[in-house]
C-alpha cells in the first residue's frame, strides 16, 4: 500500500480534533455563553464537528468572501434559485435574536421563527433525525462566530414556488418527523454510520432520485441523482452501478482525502470531501462505509454495445488516441491520481452527464494534505465533435465490464448548452 494511503488507528489516536492553541482561542471567544448559558466547550467542540460533518459551509459560507456563515450563496434547483441565509449570531441580519427552539424547529421541522416553512433546499428532513442535544451543539458553536452583517434575500424562487405556504402541502407529502431510531438487529458502527448518512450528513439530498415536484423517490435510496450539472452516483453497495468494486477502506480513503485506488474527487463531491468529510474522524468514516456497503443494490446488468458497433469502433479509435495515455489501455488508471474507468461509479451511472461534462469541460480533482497532488483532466471539447464526444463516450460506458445505453449526439448537444448557458 502507498504511503499515506490508509490510517492507522494510533495516528488517529494521536491526532487532536483541535490544535492547542485553537482550542484556546476558541474558548476565549465565547466565556459568556460557557457561564451563561451552560454550553461548555465540549459542547461548542462538539457542535463544531457536527456543522462539518452536516456540511454548512456549503451553502452558508458567504461567497464574496466577507466571513464564514455569511450566507449569500445562490443554491440551484430545478424550480428556480434560492440563496443561502446568513447563520451567524448577527442579531439583525443572521440568527443572533433566534431561541434554541427556534433554530431547533429550523433544522428539524423545516420552519422559520414567524412560523413560516422553509424550502427543502435546507435539508430539513434529513436534519429531523438528528437528535436534540446535536442540534444544540451545532447552535453552541454557531453562537461562537464573528457575527456578520449581511442582510441576504433567501427568497428568489419564481411564481409560483415562492408561495411558501404551498409547502405545507410538500411537506404532508415527503416530509417525515422523527429523530433516527437505532436498528437493534445491526452492529453500533453501522448505526452510527446510518445516523450520519441519513441526518448531518444527507447523502440522499444529492444521490436519492427526485419526482418531478421534488420528492425522494422511496424505494431508490442513494441510487444516483442529476444535480447541479452533475450526476452523483449510486452509493449502494450495487454491482453494476454503485461501490460493489469498493472495500470499507476504499470508501474511507475517498471521504478522508478525496483520491483512492479508484477515483479522484472533483465538482460538488470534491467541495464535499475539502469542507466536510476530510475533517471527519476515521471511526465516523469506516461507519459511513460500513452502513453503505451494507445497502443492497437494485440494478438489473444490461447488454454491452458490440465492440464491433460503428460507433464503440468510433470511440475505440478516439479513446486510444486521447485517452489511452492516462487511464490506459484497460481503463485502470493510475491509482492515487488518475481515476479507474473500469470501477468507476460515475462511468457506469444509469446518466452519462458527469462523464460527458468531464470530457467536454475537463475537471480538477480535490486536493487534500494526505493527496495535494490534484491532477487535473483537461478539456476535449474544443477538439472534439458532437459525434465523436458521443462515440468515445459510449465506448467507455460499454467497455471492461460495463454495459449501458449509446450516448446520443443530442445529449452531448443537450450538455454543451447547459455549460454554456450563465447558470
Amino acid at each position: 500500500m502507498r504511503k499515506g494511503a490508509t490510517i492507522s488507528r494510533s495516528s488517529r489516536e494521536r491526532r487532536p480534533a483541535l490544535t492547542a492553541a485553537a482550542a484556546i482561542l476558541l474558548f476565549c471567544a465565547a466565556p459568556a455563553l460557557a457561564s451563561n448559558d451552560g454550553q461548555t466547550f465540549t459542547q461548542i467542540e462538539r457542535g463544531r464537528y457536527l456543522t462539518g460533518a452536516a456540511d454548512c459551509a456549503a451553502c452558508h459560507d458567504d461567497p464574496n468572501g466577507n466571513g464564514p456563515f455569511g450566507g449569500g450563496r445562490p443554491i440551484q434547483t430545478p424550480f428556480g434559485e434560492v440563496v443561502a441565509p446568513n447563520i451567524t449570531p448577527d442579531p439583525d441580519t443572521g440568527i443572533g435574536r433566534w431561541s434554541d427552539a427556534q433554530f431547533d424547529a429550523a433544522l428539524r421541522n423545516g420552519k422559520k421563527p414567524d412560523g413560516k416553512r422553509l424550502y427543502p433546499a435546507m435539508p430539513y428532513l434529513y436534519y429531523a433525525k438528528m437528535s436534540h442535544a446535536d442540534v444544540l451543539a451545532i447552535r453552541a458553536y454557531l453562537n461562537t462566530l464573528q457575527a456578520i452583517r449581511h442582510n441576504v434575500v433567501s427568497d428568489q424562487l419564481p411564481f409560483p414556488f415562492n408561495i411558501r405556504s404551498s409547502m405545507a402541502v410538500w411537506d404532508a407529502l415527503y416530509f417525515t418527523r422523527g429523530e433516527f431510531k437505532p436498528n437493534a438487529s445491526k452492529s453500533g458502527e453501522w448505526n452510527r454510520g446510518a445516523y450520519l448518512v441519513q441526518g448531518p450528513g444527507h447523502c440522499a439530498a444529492c444521490h436519492t432520485p427526485r419526482n418531478f415536484l421534488g420528492g425522494d423517490k422511496t424505494g431508490q435510496e442513494l441510487q444516483g441523482y442529476s444535480i447541479q450539472g452533475w450526476f452523483a452516483p449510486n452509493i449502494t453497495n450495487d454491482g453494476s452501478s454503485g461501490l460493489a468494486a469498493w472495500s470499507v477502506a476504499d470508501i474511507v480513503e475517498y471521504l478522508k482525502n478525496g483520491h483512492n485506488r479508484i477515483a479522484a474527487a472533483s465538482g460538488p463531491m470534491g467541495e464535499e470531501v475539502v469542507r466536510s468529510s476530510s475533517h471527519l474522524n476515521v471511526a465516523d468514516l469506516e461507519a459511513i462505509a460500513t452502513y453503505l456497503k451494507d445497502q443492497p443494490g437494485q440494478s438489473a446488468k444490461g447488454t454491452a454495445l458490440p465492440a464491433t458497433d460503428q460507433q464503440m469502433l468510433a470511440g475505440a479509435a478516439i479513446y486510444s488516441d486521447l485517452c489511452a495515455s492516462c487511464h490506459k489501455s484497460d481503463g485502470s488508471g493510475v491509482p492515487y491520481l488518475i481515476p479507474n474507468l473500469s470501477a468507476s461509479t460515475s462511468v457506469a451511472a444509469s446518466d452519462p452527464e458527469t462523464l460527458l461534462r468531464v470530457i467536454l469541460e475537463g475537471a480538477q480533482s480535490v486536493a487534500t494534505p494526505e493527496e495535494p497532488t490534484a491532477a487535473a483532466m483537461p478539456a476535449f471539447g474544443w477538439q472534439l465533435t458532437d459525434p465523436e464526444v458521443a462515440a468515445v463516450t459510449t465506448f467507455i460506458r460499454n467497455t471492461w465490464s460495463h454495459a449501458t445505453p449509446a450516448v446520443t449526439e443530442r445529449a452531448v448537444q443537450d450538455e454543451r448548452s447547459k455549460l454554456n448557458s450563465p447558470h
